[in-house]
């Protein structure tokens, strides 16, 4: 194969193809829509982090403003926790309108997180959003498709193919010539979509844009350049071995329906079916009834509690919770806060897991849809995938569990275990120890665990644009002038 004739056919290509009006027109269509996706993805990063930061920042204040007062009403008072956007979510924004971004935190109850977006728009959501992710996923192998169904076929039937092989080019120059000259052309469209997001991350001048975020960048404009390899080639050697362009374009279409549309929607269906996930009725319903067998630490009757009493007054050899030396109540607050957790924590990551095998489930596509490879890729390094949710959903029950825990702490070590009488004031503690506690903070995940949950997705896109040389091999073996 002579690299001199490749880049000639490639040029040849890129040229025949730019002569055409219809390619201007679709570039000043993308472009349209590339605008709206930066506008709105911008828009509402800047938007929604400004009013949840604001809200985190008022949740703090609220907390650290309580008087002294009872450390274990302060556990119920509780405070929020806000789930801030990554950076890259103005590029992708994957499952971010449709996950809850802030959760309530207090003792005794783990609240679910709410205020989805999808929770306040109407059902058109579901057919998507215009991001710049979505029109690098979806609507650019549709163009790729349409511009490279006839770059064989048509060169076939206008009898141009047989003047350039009696000319002395091979089929394999002139499959991977026409490969790298659609390739050329689909990135007039893909370069400016990445030049406008890192102008967007620029304009966001938030601490979190740096190496990190670049990284991740990086890593996503190299998957998204192997996608379109794969799908150049794809549309070439269709082409290639398709009668007629009309033929040609029909199965690219019907290719890219599969690809961009079935596929996805048929393994959504089928995960939710195979691993069929408990309603949220269901799932509180379950959790009740086990907090009612395990027992209720406010009931000073209930039979798991009174073993415990009475175990602790022998091992401290007295006959009264007065006179032990801490407070008992917040000691059996604490027990009971530990107890209610571990059951409540066993059920969701039981819901999780079966959430987690509807995605493998989908995902496991990607080793026959690369359009599904670089929907995960995308999602995960664009800080918008389940799992970001659920990083966020660890967190705040974390950061729940020790505040409510603390409070226990300080009233078992600082708040007498006697009652106060009818002339004196409730017992309570310095507002200073709310102020003490630290506020949440949201974090992003970590860089290790996002090559992880991305290593299927990433593996099979490596072995798509390996299969490339070998579907090209074999088109170029098969392949015929007439």
């Amino acid at each position: 194969m002579q690299r001199r004739n490749v880049l000639l056919i490639a040029k040849q290509f890129c040229t025949t193809t730019f002569k055409s009006g219809a390619l201007f027109a679709t570039l000043i269509v993308f472009g349209l829509l590339l605008a709206y996706a930066a506008i709105t993805g911008y828009s509402n990063y800047v938007v929604q982090n400004d009013i949840r930061e604001s809200y985190q920042h008022k949740a703090r204040e609220s907390w650290e403003s309580n008087p002294d007062k009872h450390p274990h009403r302060m556990a119920h008072f509780g405070t929020f926790a806000f789930r801030t956007k990554h950076p890259l979510s103005i590029f992708d924004f994957g499952l971010e309108s449709f996950t809850g971004s802030a959760i309530f935190l207090e003792a005794h109850k783990q609240n679910t997180v709410n205020f989805s977006e999808a929770g306040f728009s109407t059902g058109l959501l579901r057919f998507g959003e215009i991001s710049m992710a979505m029109l690098l996923q979806v609507i650019l192998p549709l163009i790729i498709f349409f511009l490279g169904f006839g770059a064989v076929a048509a060169d076939r039937e206008n009898g141009t193919l047989k003047m350039v092989l009696t000319q002395g080019a091979s089929w394999m120059e002139i499959i991977v010539g026409k490969t790298l000259g659609l390739m050329s052309v689909s990135i007039l469209f893909y370069t400016p979509v990445i030049i406008v997001s890192c102008v967007l991350l620029a304009l966001t001048n938030h601490d979190e844009v740096g190496a990190e975020v670049l990284l991740r960048l990086a890593v996503i404009t190299l998957a998204y350049f192997l996608l379109y390899w794969v799908i150049s080639t794809i549309a070439v050697t269709v082409s290639t071995s398709s009668n007629s362009a009309r033929q040609g374009l029909f199965k690219l279409l019907g290719l890219w329906l599969v690809f961009a549309i079935l596929l996805p929607r048929i393994t959504q269906a089928i995960g939710g079916t195979v691993y069929p996930g408990a309603s949220k009725v269901e799932f509180e319903t379950a959790i009740e009834s086990d907090l009612i067998e395990a027992g209720d630490s406010h009931n000073p009757d209930d039979p798991h509690y009174k073993a415990i009493k009475d175990s602790v007054l022998r091992a401290h050899q007295v006959d009264s919770i007065q006179q032990l030396p801490f407070n008992y109540s917040g000691f059996i607050m604490q027990e009971g806060e530990r107890l209610s957790a571990a059951i409540y924590n066993g059920h969701l990551q039981s819901l999780l897991q079966t959430y987690e095998k509807q995605n493998a489930l989908a995902n496991s596509t990607a080793w026959i849809n690369p359009l599904a490879a670089i929907k995960v890729i995308s999602s995960v390094f664009s800080g918008t995938d389940f799992y970001s949710y659920t990083n966020f959903q660890s967190a705040a029950e974390r950061y729940r569990y020790r505040l409510a825990q603390e409070m226990n702490a300080l009233q078992i070590k600082l708040i007498p275990n006697t009652k106060p009488r009818d002339n004196e004031q409730p017992f309570s503690i310095s507002r200073d120890h709310w102020q003490a506690f630290p506020d949440f903070e949201n974090s992003h995940v970590q860089r290790g665990v996002l090559f992880q949950n991305a290593a299927a997705a990433l593996a099979a896109l490596a072995l798509w644009s390996t299969l490339t040389i070998l579907i090209i091999l074999r088109s170029a073996k098969k392949a015929k002038a007439i």
